[in-house]
């Protein structure tokens, strides 16, 4: 018994120096302390492969400090274009610009889509349309119904002289097997998967660090991303229940940065597969003239410490004066964003929070409920959809200021998945969101405080709301 205590001690304290070395926020930390303690030596392994630790990679800087030199002048472009746009708008600006070093930029179009049908059509146009190349990143790639017919299609843009890129997500797209791909390759496609399982001596932590990103560029032109991925569950032609989401069509500048994401995600994947990089991706990034809209990309992932995604949505909530509207599928807010959002409420901001009313994570939902009653009681307005599962990612800020993008309101998506949004300046994009928003309301119940609820339905949503550090 005592041989038991001094080894479960010592491992106690070893574990622990080894959690508190990453240096992380104390209340996760705590979380996995205890985890580790109630878990002796086999917490060991699950803090290797899932514990939030930061992930190092070498980037492709130098698509990044080719355009150095307009990062400059880019708070002078947002003036140009958006005059009567407030300081705070332009500190926000700089807080993209320096968390990412991605500039602000321009398009020629801004196009929302919503649903997953009409955002496959129009990607499945903008492929046939293609000239020189196709690059595609998703965590979420289905050998269904959708998967395929979008995989023989660029089949046959790649059998046309076409350069076809693909990368998907190796857990997200784990159906995606070798047959279904090999007939991309085949035809001359080139394919990659992000972070695959590896054994022996490649064995790496980083099965928790995947790619949740969803891109797609057709000639450095045109540019997608959001929330929908390649599955029959995004389309209600399909499913009567298909998700309910929403995309954003890019076309300008802009998609030179949203190419920039996917150049470097594809770049690591080759290295981390040892697999040969391309020698010059300079001819993929070409000089466009502005657009009449400003639009920015941020990305975020676990080989950054800025956590820039986590940080511009704070602080978009901050510079809200008069209304937040915030459409999530998964609400797990850091202790920053619950703060922020309360506040705001606190002050007199409309601030509408709309989250599905059963995710496809029975966790996730439990966690996000445990957080209703605080936020009911600022002020915040909360809002169940219970049409279908809600999977949109979107934030309106004061009819100025549109986020769309793949990340969810969440610690995962603020710090261990890849992700990646657009931020949309200017109120004719924000008006669109909250179109949309009304619309989705109409399909929503709103959440009252201290609503009926058992007692196992009251101690299983403080249980996940324990675990939320970790989710």
């Amino acid at each position: 018994m005592l041989i038991l205590s001094v080894t479960w001690s010592l491992y106690v304290v070893i574990v622990g120096v080894w959690i508190l070395l990453q240096r992380r926020a104390p209340v996760a930390t705590l979380s996995w302390l205890l985890s580790m303690a109630v878990l002796p030596v086999a917490g060991i392994g699950i803090y290797y492969f899932l514990g939030p630790r930061r992930l190092k990679r070498q980037r492709l800087r130098r698509l990044r400090s080719r355009r150095r030199s307009r990062v400059r002048a880019s708070i002078a472009r947002l003036k140009e274009k958006v005059p009567a746009a407030p300081e705070r708008l332009h500190q926000v600006v700089k807080l993209v610009t320096a968390s990412t070093n991605f500039p602000v930029s321009t398009a020629d179009k801004v196009e929302l889509l919503v649903g997953g049908a009409a955002t496959f059509d129009s990607i499945m146009h903008a492929v046939r349309e293609a000239k020189d190349h196709i690059h595609l990143e998703y965590y979420i790639f289905e050998p269904d119904e959708t998967g395929l017919r979008l995989i023989a299609l660029l089949c046959q843009k790649a059998r046309e002289g076409v350069t076809v890129r693909l990368l998907v997500d190796a857990l997200g797209s784990k159906r995606l097997s070798r047959k279904y791909y090999a007939t991309l390759e085949a035809a001359g496609g080139e394919f990659a998967l992000f972070h695959p399982t590896k054994f022996g001596r490649r064995v790496r932590p980083v099965i928790n660090f995947r790619t949740h990103r969803k891109i797609v560029v057709i000639d450095g032109a045109i540019g997608y991303t959001g929330g929908v991925n390649i599955t029959d569950e995004e389309d209600k032609r399909i499913l009567q229940d298909a998700y309910h989401d929403v995309h954003v069509r890019l076309e300008g500048p802009v998609v030179n940065w949203l190419q920039t994401v996917f150049l470097e995600d594809w770049s690591y994947a080759l290295d981390y597969n040892r697999k040969n990089e391309p020698a010059d991706f300079n001819a993929l990034l070409p000089d466009l003239p502005d657009g009449n809209q400003v639009v920015q990309i941020m990305a975020s992932g676990p080989d950054s410490s800025m956590e820039a995604i986590h940080r511009v949505h704070v602080s978009a909530i901050h510079a809200a004066h008069k209304r937040l509207w915030l459409t999530t599928p998964y609400f797990v807010p850091t202790e920053a964003a619950m703060l922020a959002l309360t506040n705001a409420a606190l002050r007199g901001v409309d601030v509408c929070l709309l989250v599905p009313e059963k995710s496809d994570s029975r966790v996730v939902t439990a966690a996000a409920r445990s957080y209703f009653d605080e936020l009911i009681t600022c002020g915040v307005k909360v809002f169940e959809y219970h049409r279908s599962m809600l999977h949109s990612k979107t934030m309106v800020v004061d009819d100025m200021v549109g986020i769309i993008g793949t990340a969810n309101f969440d610690n995962r998506s603020f710090r261990l998945n890849y992700e990646v949004c657009a931020v949309v300046y200017g109120e004719a994009f924000a008006a669109k969101l909250e179109q949309q928003f009304v619309e989705d309301l109409k399909h929503a119940r709103r959440v009252g405080y201290a609503r009926p609820q058992s007692f196992w339905q009251r101690l299983g949503d403080s249980a996940a709301r324990l675990m939320s550090p970790l989710l």
